[in-house]
Order: structure tokens, then sequence, then C-alpha cells
């Protein structure tokens, strides 16, 4: 072969290696199209349709995307004014009575423990009382005076019609009489005081026996919230701790530290909406009836107090309650289904507007309240406006893997 030959030779090799090259190339191209798929300008979907975007926040839908997308104008509903709270519940203290001894003396028996619930004038407990032994013991006495003075009187008034005594002795025997008497009723009214019937201070009269038990009843209807009482134990009146605590449980009281800022939308008589866990779906109604006036300077917090009707004695002291209070009249807000707003994972919240109900723009939004399958917009949207209500978050998945390719 000659040098002329072999340069055309070489010539034609090097134009094969370069069309080899330029074909892979190309081959590489399409592969990585057919991996990625549609792009954002032009994205051809697997039925033939294309769906569009002409800026970073809109895209355009065919007619088979549309099926899964509901579209609504936004319509305005009615959203309460409400602050919110937690609270626990407790024992009403304007209802609940420490019980005391009236005398001092030692504890007998006791007939009622924590928790059980109490009828007024019922046994709590009893105590050896010397002082009702003392008062018992002037009645006897009294008694026996009394009945004495009463057979000498009689005598007297039989001697005086024989002209055996004076007028003088006659009236004398009176006046004993008489002052045996007025000394019984005291007797009587002492005795009464430790809480005997007149039945039972004429048994002790009758039998000649004085009973140092005193019983101690329940000043009121309620239920026993604590016990400091033993057998054994020596007690005096108004001796802390009480024996007893009784407390009316037909009401009780929920107990909340409210923000400092939201203490000027509280009101005395406002109504209060209670929830507790440990009663699902259950509403309870309660009033304001103390706030408190001052703010604690740690927690920067101040206490509200309400009052909840507890007829069926279902709550217990520290249960913990949500509750809700309505501050002002209800406002009428746009609203949208939960279903049609998106949290974005920077945390904003957006839903779809669209005009013509094929191409979507994500717009930003405020939200609100959550009330009836509604969320509250404070911004953004306005009533009347069409927005995406179902499959918004198909149109920002969408969104998303455009903004990919």
């Amino acid at each position: 072969m000659t040098s002329a030959a072999r340069t055309v030779a070489g010539a034609l090799a090097l134009i094969a290696v370069a069309a080899a090259a330029y074909g892979g190339w190309r081959f590489s191209q399409n592969s990585h199209a057919d991996l990625v798929g549609p792009t954002r300008a032009n994205a051809e979907q697997s039925d033939g349709s294309r769906a569009t975007t002409r800026d970073p926040n809109s895209i355009d839908l065919s007619d088979s995307q549309l099926a899964s997308v509901k579209v609504e104008p936004v319509a305005a509903h009615e959203f309460p004014v409400e602050k919110e709270a937690v609270g626990s519940i407790d024992f009403n203290e304007d209802m609940e009575t420490q019980v005391f001894t009236p005398y001092q003396g030692r504890i007998i028996a006791l007939y009622a423990s924590v928790g059980d619930d109490v009828k007024k004038g019922q046994t709590l407990f009893t105590i050896d009382s010397p002082d009702l032994l003392q008062a018992e013991s002037t009645l006897i006495a009294a008694a026996g005076v009394l009945e004495l003075t009463t057979r000498n009187l009689m005598r007297l008034r039989e001697l005086y019609k024989t002209l055996a005594i004076s007028q003088h002795d006659l009236e004398q025997g009176i006046s004993d009489q008489q002052t045996a008497e007025g000394n019984l009723r005291a007797a009587r009214d002492s005795v009464r005081i430790f809480g005997k019937s007149d039945s039972e201070i004429d048994a002790i009269v009758a039998a000649r026996a004085a009973d140092p038990t005193l019983v101690v009843p329940s000043p009121i209807d309620g239920r026993i919230t604590q016990r400091n009482a033993a057998p054994g134990l020596f007690v005096q009146p108004a001796n802390p701790p009480p024996p007893y605590i009784v407390a009316n449980i037909n009401t009780m009281w929920l107990l909340a530290e409210v923000p400092e800022a939201d203490s000027p939308a509280f009101r005395i008589g406002q109504h209060v909406e209670v929830r507790i866990a440990a009663f699902p779906g259950r509403k309870f109604d309660a009033t304001i009836t103390t706030i408190g006036a001052m703010v604690d300077p740690n927690t920067r917090r101040v206490l509200v107090r309400s009052e909840i009707a507890d007829p069926e004695h279902e709550l217990r002291s520290n249960m913990f309650a949500n509750f809700t209070i309505s501050v002002a009249a209800p406002a009428q807000s746009p609203a949208v289904p939960l279903a049609g707003v998106v949290r974005e994972g920077d945390g904003t919240m957006t839903v779809w507007v669209t005009a013509d109900r094929r191409r979507f723009t994500k717009r930003t939004v405020e939200i609100g309240q959550q009330r009836d399958g509604l969320r509250q917009i404070l911004s953004g949207i306005q009533v009347g406006e069409l927005v995406a209500t179902d499959g918004a978050i198909f149109l920002s998945n969408m969104l998303a893997i455009a903004g990919t390719q």
C-alpha cells in the first residue's frame, strides 16, 4: 500500500470513530430523557396530555388530572372569638367544711373514710368527753335535787294545812323547788349543747347513768375529702388539723393559669366550655367566678377560677381540663375545607387558587381556627375565589416534581 492509500485509510478510520462517539452521546441523552421524564416547560403525560407551568408557583392540568381535584368557591363561615387554656379540677372550697370536735377528748371510733359520701347529721366519729361526763353528772344531780324539793314541798303544804309550820317555811319550800326546776332546765340545756336529744336526756335522767360518748356528726351533705383522725387521738376544738374535711361536691372548681396578655379578655360571669380527658366527647359548662388580683411574677400568669355544676358527682380533684371562653361576638371569615390547606416543608400554609378551573396557582395564607371541618383563613384569599378543596396535596406534589426536572 502506498503512502497516499495509507493516509486515506487513516482518515476514514477517524471519521468512523467520531461517528460512533456521536451516536453514543445521542443515545445517552435520549436515555436520560426517558428516565427523568417531562420537564416543567413541557411535561408529557402517559396518556399523551401535557401539564405546563408558566411560573414557579403555577401548574396547568390535563383533563385526566382534573378528575383528581375538586374546586369550590371560598365561602364565609362564622368563627367564635375564643381564648383557650389548660387547668385542673379542684373542690369548691366555699362549700368545704372542716369538722372539729366541739369539746376536747379522745377519739373512740371512726365511721367514715376518705371518699365516702355522707349525709348531714351522719356520725363521723365519737370521742370520750370529760366535759360531757361533767354536764351529764350535773344533770343527774339537778334531777335528783328537783325530785327531793318537790316531795319536800308536798309535805310542807300538808303541814301548813294543819298549821304545823309557818307560812315562811312554806314559802321557803316553794322557792327551793323553783330553784331546783331552774337548775334542771339549765342542766338539760348544757347536755343538749353536746348534741343530745330530749329523749336521750330523759333516758340519762331515768337511768341515773352518765355516758361520756360524744357523737360528732357531719354538718353538711358531701364527700369526705380528708381524714386526720385516728382512734385514741386526743382532739381539741379548732386545733388543726381538723379530724375530717367534708366538701359539698354538687359544684367543683376549675383552676387555670392564663397568660398575662390574655387576662384583659376575661370577665366574671363569662361562660366557659370545659373538656376533660377522662370524659372524651363530652362538654361541661362552667362560669368564671374569680379572676386573680395579681400576676405571678415567675410565670407571668393570672389565676382564673370557674365553677362547674356536677350533680352526678363525676368529677375528681386534680383532673386535667381544657377550657374555652368566648371573649367577643363571632367573626365572619373566609373558610376552606381542611383538605384544601397544605402545610409546606418550610411551615407555611398554602392553598391552590384557580380562575379557569384548569390553571392553579399556589398562594400562601394565614390560618386561624379549625371548626366544623373548615379552616379559618385570616389573610391570603377572599370570599368567592375558586380554590382546590380536594386534591391540594396532589397539586403540591406535582409542582415539587416539576421543580426537580
